[in-house]
């Protein structure tokens, strides 16, 4: 297919499938190291779902758009099979849910960016499907502008044979944080609920009684849930900022739980046990919005770690700089 087009291409292997975050990042990598007059990089899917000329805008828009991610973004009209319209719904809304930040086409495979956002690409974490979702979070968190631009969309058939994407695993991979973190809530509130149900039997059916049992449950499955959010969602170290944070907040669900839950039970008269279970539905957003933009969402640097970020960076372009005189000097003997 390369050797068609007439003009010289570099094509890089695998010896296995790594996945397309890991193709992504060995391509930058070696633009980096070996291509180091580029002005912008381009990003297309090999489905053939996109167009040269497009390619080519995006590469024009980045170009002049410094520090900025330009994306291809497609128009989903009734010609796009409808299963990738609502994967493309779906995951939208879930990415304006978890960011705050709207993107018409959160799943193109046609991206740009300039020569300044190389190093950040390399450093977001993903092997496969997930990491273009990683760059767009990494992007929104980091602050860095995100531009989308009209393209044409192209699907060969109905049920869009051309691409790779494993509906299943590969979507698990998109949405494991957002997954995480439902498993780590859900789990609480199974605490939370089995030990609403074991103090409510050892305490009067009173409003005092209820108001004691659910401040008894909340404290408790409040320890697991943030030691959980810690480890293996947020990924972050339990430390007397995220901690004050998170017992501010749990402070805040905990009045609101008991607020919407004498609302339900003595307002409306619903039952207690029904009544607990609408109350967690509801705040569960909330606390999900909090902990990952304000509590786990902005680490702050000490000045160790800007020291540490700045000799690594400093390492970096050593590296670089140290391989262009190589190359260099290679080319000069050559000659």
């Amino acid at each position: 297919m390369f050797s068609e087009t007439g003009k010289k291409c570099i094509v890089l292997h695998h010896k296995e499938n790594k996945g397309k975050g890991e193709a992504i990042k060995t391509a930058l990598q070696y633009i980096r190291s070996e291509l180091w007059e580029y002005g912008a990089v381009g990003v297309m899917d090999a489905d053939g779902q996109h167009l040269p000329e497009d390619m080519e805008k995006l590469l024009m828009r980045a170009g002049t758009n410094p520090r900025t991610l330009v994306l291809g973004t497609r128009i989903f009209d009734q010609s796009v099979p409808w299963k990738s319209r609502m994967g493309n719904q779906i995951t939208r809304k879930i990415f304006r849910m978890t960011t705050g930040a709207d993107i018409s086409d959160t799943q193109t495979g046609l991206r740009a960016f300039s020569s300044e956002l190389l190093n950040f690409m390399l450093e977001i974490p993903g092997e496969r499907y997930e990491y273009e979702m990683n760059v767009l979070i990494n992007c929104v968190k980091k602050g860095i502008p995100i531009m989308e631009v009209p393209i044409s969309t192209i699907y060969h058939d109905k049920g869009n044979s051309c691409s790779h994407f494993r509906k299943v695993r590969d979507s698990i991979r998109i949405y494991k944080k957002l997954l995480k973190f439902s498993a780590s809530s859900f789990s609480s509130f199974l605490l939370d609920y089995l030990l609403f149900l074991i103090f409510t039997a050892f305490l009067p059916s009173t409003a005092g009684g209820i108001l004691g049992a659910n401040i008894g449950a909340r404290i408790l499955s409040a320890v697991y849930n943030y030691t959980m959010n810690c480890r293996f969602v947020f990924h972050e170290k339990q430390s007397v900022r995220t901690g004050s944070e998170y017992i501010a907040l749990a402070g805040f669900i905990l009045v609101m739980n008991n607020l919407i839950l004498e609302f339900l039970t003595m307002i409306l008269v619903i039952p207690v046990y029904p009544a607990k279970v609408l109350t967690e539905i509801t705040l569960f957003l909330i606390s999900w919005l909090v902990q990952k933009k304000m509590i786990f969402g902005k680490k702050r640097r000490s000045g160790s770690s800007r020291k540490e970020e700045f000799k690594k960076n400093l390492k970096t372009y050593r590296g670089i700089f140290n391989e262009r005189c190589y190359s260099s000097r290679k080319r000069n003997q050559e000659a």
